[in-house]
């Protein structure tokens, strides 16, 4: 801007001065701007010499700075979408949730059955979801680039891949301990869990590395879907395999819900129940399945339809408000299934105060706990 100003003052000097005068300084001065004056000044800026020779000095500077220097607008503001807040601020609660829940599982040598590994790898993969949607909003805002979006969009999908499909694997391990209740408890089912952790994960971290791997949108905008840099035939494909999995966990809980009923009318039976006492156990016990599948599906099923039918182009709004909902099965999870355990409620109040509630020690499994 030094320059500028001294091609402000220079025109002002010139005042009182002949015309011809006046016209070599402006051709001085516009050589100053870097433009081609090899040509005769009279042939080629007639337009800008004409104005200047016509108008005063001031207004000849005036004009010369406003039509020959650009100048920059201003900076815009540091601006934090509030969704991003938002998402941020659940993936912190998450975080921290199930956090407590994957250090009690593995601190505690107790909680090492085929339920509580389930259990411990839908909290880890809540966890690492948590953690993820914090490193979004971190490079969203500070470390901005390709490969961190990559790495950072690569977390978040191969982590609620994983705790989708931990929550598949703790239905099946359910229903399994329900239909083969005698041969549950065995060497068969410990090695199976752990084919079915393996795979699971496997699974979940190969379709997390693919937008890594070269499977993104980041060469081809109109292939993008509503998450940048996810592919629409690669949200596609993940929306196709949650309604399958969804399906299939509506049937093994359909077959679930026929099992309880029918163990809780044999309990009845053998205890000379009551009616009333059965139809209250067997209520309870729908009741829990009910809100397990209704939430799954609520928290889930608005973000898959949207996927399927939306891509880039959508407005970002849609996106947010049905991914936010997806955040929350997350923070819902270790409730329903960590805290709600006896043994996960037992080394929980053993690690904060040391005791054991009386009514929590003396309480028995029913039929309705699934």
């Amino acid at each position: 801007m030094l320059w500028v100003n001294l091609l402000v003052g220079i025109l002002i000097k010139t005042k009182g001065r002949k015309g011809e005068e006046k016209k070599t300084k402006i051709v001085f001065l516009l050589k100053r701007t870097g433009l081609n004056m090899n040509e005769d000044p009279m042939g080629n800026l007639t337009w800008l010499l004409q104005d200047h020779l016509e108008a005063g000095p001031t207004e000849n500077a005036s004009a010369m700075v406003t039509s020959l220097i650009p100048v920059d607008d201003p900076e815009p503001g540091f601006i934090v979408n509030p969704w991003d807040i938002v998402l941020c601020t659940s993936g912190t609660l998450i975080s921290c949730e199930n956090a407590v829940v994957v250090l009690i599982i593995f601190h505690n040598p107790s909680l090492r059955a085929p339920m509580f590994l389930l259990i411990g790898s839908l909290a880890l993969a809540d966890l690492l979801a948590g953690i993820g949607l914090i490193f979004n909003f971190i490079f969203a805002y500070l470390l901005q680039s390709e490969s961190t979006k990559l790495v950072t969009v690569g977390l978040i999908v191969a982590s609620f891949s994983a705790s989708v499909c931990s929550l598949l694997a703790i239905t099946v391990d359910r229903y399994l301990s329900l239909y083969y209740a005698l041969t549950y408890n065995s060497e068969r089912t410990v090695t199976f869990t752990y084919v079915m952790l393996i795979l699971l994960w496997g699974a979940s971290i190969c379709i997390g590395l693919l937008p890594i791997m070269g499977w993104n949108c980041l060469r081809d905008e109109s292939t993008c879907s509503v998450i940048r840099p996810l592919t629409k035939n690669n949200a596609a494909v993940l929306s196709v395999s949650f309604l399958l999995m969804f399906a299939l966990m509506l049937q093994l809980y359909i077959q679930i819900c026929k099992i309880v009923m029918r163990h809780a009318h044999q309990i009845a039976l053998q205890h000379h129940f009551l009616a009333t006492s059965h139809y209250v156990t067997t209520r309870k016990g729908v009741s829990t399945l009910a809100i397990i599948l209704g939430t799954f599906a609520a928290c889930w099923m608005p973000f898959t339809l949207y996927s399927l039918i939306a891509d880039y182009t959508y407005p970002s709004i849609y996106t947010y408000a049905t991914l936010l909902p997806a955040t929350y099965n997350s923070i819902i999870n270790p409730v329903i299934y960590a805290f709600r355990n006896q043994e996960i409620q037992k080394a929980l109040w053993l690690i904060c105060c040391g005791c054991l509630p009386s009514n929590l020690s003396a309480r028995a499994r029913s039929p309705s706990d699934v």
